[in-house]
């Protein structure tokens, strides 16, 4: 049986200060703390852990104004989706409160003076871009925002993103057969630029294989596929903080494992691609297997995340 979700001792409850319908399928939800204090500071990319009835959790990107600090969700109605989104569309008004953990980041943007950006929206992958966005406004750095969608009446955040950044911001839907040619975008790419994607799951492999050898990072709400595992033999696990060792088998997860034997681990996706689970690896080689990490962070080879990666050897040694 899958162990509960955990949100961290630090999750906290926030209250609904505003509702807007943004397109035909996704609102955005404004939240504050309920005294009025200052919610906790994020950077564009970041996202938050909303708590559902059922302990259930799901992620949302922060969509507000990195610099003010506002917090600002967009949720996508999702009718053939796991319930989470019919249910906040459904039962959270202003003056409601719902429970929130974060905000943590694994897209994190940093604009640079030197570096130029194109920002790649696609669906409701739009609100962390819409994030960055502001923040490469802020900054002063070259950026362009591209956004696709199957039409303009589905497109979140479009009024906005115009307002903002007025010729930088590039619209392709569908409908008006304004498709985004991903060849053509990467080939008049100029030197030093960074290519920044969040969308469904075919324009993120898109966006990778047309942008391959360059520089390209992705959020992805999907895990990706893997292929086979680097061993399918059991492996130990050490746990260098609680003491002991534990064999991870071919059919179960390290996360599972370590929840058996007693280990408090916080986690949420289960699947490799919210990030709740990271750890920190002090010894042995990983067969990463998650949606997160960059090829470089891979190779890096110092943290993973449990719930679905593995050993690449007979031992690895973790910091939990």
């Amino acid at each position: 049986m899958t162990a509960p979700t955990r949100l961290p001792e630090t999750a906290l409850d926030v209250v609904v200060t505003a509702r807007t319908r943004s397109s035909d399928a996704v609102d955005l939800f404004d939240l504050a703390a309920p005294d009025g204090t200052p919610l906790p500071r994020w950077e564009a990319g970041a996202h938050v852990d909303v708590a559902l009835p059922d302990g259930d959790v799901r992620q949302y990107s922060l969509c507000g104004d990195p610099v003010e600090g506002t917090w600002r969700i967009g949720v996508l109605r999702e009718p053939d989706g796991r319930g989470g989104s019919a249910w906040l569309h459904d039962h959270l008004a202003v003056g409601s409160t719902v429970r929130v953990a974060g905000p943590r980041n694994h897209f994190e943007f940093e604009p640079r003076r030197g570096t130029s950006y194109v920002l790649v929206a696609g669906g409701v992958g739009v609100t962390p871009i819409s994030a960055m966005a502001r923040a490469a406004a802020h900054a002063g750095v070259e950026y362009v925002v591209h956004y696709a969608g199957r039409s303009r009446a589905s497109m979140a955040l479009l009024d906005e993103l115009a307002e903002l950044h007025g010729d930088r911001l590039h619209v392709h839907a569908a409908d008006e057969g304004a498709r985004l040619d991903l060849d053509a975008l990467f080939a008049g790419m100029p030197p030093f630029t960074t290519t920044y994607c969040c969308g469904p799951e075919r324009m993120i492999d898109a966006v990778e294989a047309a942008g391959a050898g360059r520089q390209v990072v992705v959020e992805r709400f999907e895990p990706k596929a893997v292929g086979e595992p680097v061993r399918h033999e059991s492996f130990e696990v050490e746990l260098a903080l609680t003491g002991g060792t534990v064999t991870v088998p071919s059919d179960r997860s390290v996360l599972d494992v370590v929840e058996e034997a007693g280990v408090l681990v916080l986690s949420s996706c289960r699947e490799g691609t919210c990030g709740t689970c990271e750890t920190t690896v002090l010894e042995g080689e990983v067969d990463h297997r998650d949606s997160i990490l960059t090829p470089d962070e891979q190779a890096a080879g110092d943290r993973m995340f449990i719930c679905v990666s593995r050993a690449a050897c007979p031992r690895l040694v973790l910091d939990l």
